[in-house]
């Protein structure tokens, strides 16, 4: 029986980004980087960049919030280099997360690449999305 590949979120692309990164803190990702491309491509609105210290780790972080995701009723669009672990993309629509093991983040520098989008500073964030305490 094949499961849908995407649900309906019942949060906004910003609080799902939110849940991501909060996820992958918990799971000691470094260089958390949370970017809005909203007004750069038509096909996402946040970018989330991260790395671990080990391809066990990049597999960890990409694990922990695939499952937090999928507590929250949503499933990914699509999942490509999880077997690897040297760069996890997590596509989730309106949020894709990219999670690199170190050496491999610094060689694709994907935040040159997207030099002309707007960091979305993580602390000023901090209590939003449907996963944290009321």
């Amino acid at each position: 029986m094949k499961r849908p590949l995407t649900s309906k979120p019942k949060m906004s692309s910003l609080e799902m980004a939110l849940s991501c990164v909060r996820e992958a803190d918990d799971r000691k990702a470094m260089d958390l980087v949370l970017l809005d491309v909203s007004q750069l491509t038509s096909f996402a609105d946040y970018f989330i960049i991260c790395s671990g210290r080990s391809s066990r780790q990049v597999q960890g972080i990409a694990d922990a919030v695939r499952s937090k995701l999928r507590d929250l009723g949503v499933r990914p669009y699509g999942v490509e280099g999880e077997r690897e672990g040297q760069w996890v993309l997590l596509d989730y629509g309106d949020v894709i997360m990219h999670i690199f093991y170190e050496p491999v983040r610094a060689f694709y520098d994907l935040e040159s690449l997207w030099s002309d989008a707007k960091v979305i500073p993580l602390e000023a964030h901090r209590g939003l999305g449907p996963d944290e305490p009321g």
